[in-house]
């Protein structure tokens, strides 16, 4: 029997915590964590110790985790069924690569609530219509989780419950950690920015709402960080590049330019719903973000207000040139609003308020669209 005495224990089995290189987990799990220790809650996460991530690993320890990293899934198979042991959840992530063994494993447990949460919606439903094996999801699909959490919201909800059986699917949104992403004075260098490792799906709009301004814009200066860049990518001589921007680097790199870009994977602007975490970290330095259009970004920012959305290059270069009076008050909203819905804090109650939700509903079916911002 399962009885709330102080914190909640949670066993995650994940692509990584460790390393925030060639991916966008690790600083979400990092700022959920963070703010869960602080609400007096303990989370164990299992990884799989990789050679590409053990390379450029930016975290060893955070106070209130345990990160349990190994070789082969079977060496830490006992230790991670003693964890699952009277766990208050247990919770398996997309991209997890022994989502299979640990799934299994997992739903043979006591643990009072099983999840699986997708980190990557838009990809997985989109592989699965390719007719593609996604090796992170059940050969019998989700059906077996109390409770799928999905990074993307609107329509993707449907798509986990129609087409993978979810019996209950919810979003839980990117965050921030507020302790470590804030204003700095750092020299402005940039008149725009991107933080992002490059993907072949975001290249089109990449090129459309950042490479094609900077060709328009000779005399202004553009930066991109991120990794995994190929050696064709179609530079520009006032762009700069910054190779793997970690984590500690991200306030200085946002605010060492005027506004900052955002552009959202294909698979994910499809349905909607789809805050980057790049876009909360930016809002709580007080940069402002300019965005690709997609559906639902009014529930977490005030398109024209706290934020700013563009559909081509000359939308991109009518927010630089609207003066920087104008691009402050953006920024200084959206930090605002940053802080009060999206910080770790918020979004680790979120986490929590689902586990008690689905903890006391059972098997009922269904999609709620809780969490992301204002009713």
């Amino acid at each position: 029997m399962h009885t709330r005495q102080s914190g909640l224990k949670l066993v995650v089995f994940g692509l990584t915590m460790s390393s925030s290189w060639g991916n966008g987990h690790a600083t979400l799990w990092r700022a959920l964590a963070s703010a869960l220790a602080r609400d007096g809650h303990r989370l164990v996460f299992f990884e799989h110790d990789v050679p590409y991530y053990a390379q450029h690993r930016d975290l060893v320890r955070m106070d209130g985790v345990e990160l349990v990293l190994y070789r082969s899934f079977d060496d830490v198979r006992g230790q991670a069924a003693a964890h699952l042991d009277g766990a208050d959840a247990a919770i398996v992530t997309s991209y997890c690569p022994d989502a299979q063994a640990a799934t299994e494993l997992s739903l043979a447990s006591n643990a009072a609530v099983k999840a699986f949460y997708d980190m990557d919606t838009g990809v997985t439903i989109e592989r699965l219509e390719a007719g593609e094996r996604v090796e992170y999801v059940p050969s019998g699909g989700l059906g077996g989780f109390d409770v799928v959490l999905s990074f993307v919201g609107g329509g993707a909800l449907e798509a986990l419950v129609r087409q993978l059986g979810a019996r209950w699917a919810v979003p839980l949104y990117g965050s921030v950690d507020a302790d470590l992403y804030r204003p700095l004075q750092v020299p402005r260098t940039a008149h725009l920015s991107y933080l992002g490792t490059w993907a072949a799906n975001r290249q089109k709009a990449l090129d459309q709402l950042f490479l094609e301004p900077a060709r328009r814009m000779p005399e202004h200066w553009f930066c991109i960080g991120g990794s995994q860049y190929p050696p064709d990518f179609p530079w520009e001589k006032n762009v700069r590049y910054v190779f793997h921007v970690p984590p500690p680097e991200h306030p200085a790199f946002y605010c060492s330019a005027h506004a900052t870009l955002n552009v959202t994977r294909a698979p994910m602007a499809r349905f909607g719903y789809c805050p980057s975490g790049r876009i909360f970290e930016a809002a709580a330095c007080g940069i402002p973000v300019v965005t690709d259009a997609w559906e639902g970004i009014d529930t977490f920012f005030t398109p024209g207000s706290e934020i700013l959305v563009a559909t081509s290059a000359e939308d991109v270069v009518d927010a630089l040139c609207v003066g920087e009076g104008f691009l402050r008050r953006i920024g200084e909203r959206a930090r605002e609003r940053a802080l009060d819905e999206h910080s770790g804090t918020a979004r680790a109650r979120e986490l929590v308020h689902i586990l008690d939700l689905a903890r006391a509903r059972g098997t009922a079916p269904g999609v709620t669209a809780l969490g992301g911002g204002r009713p």
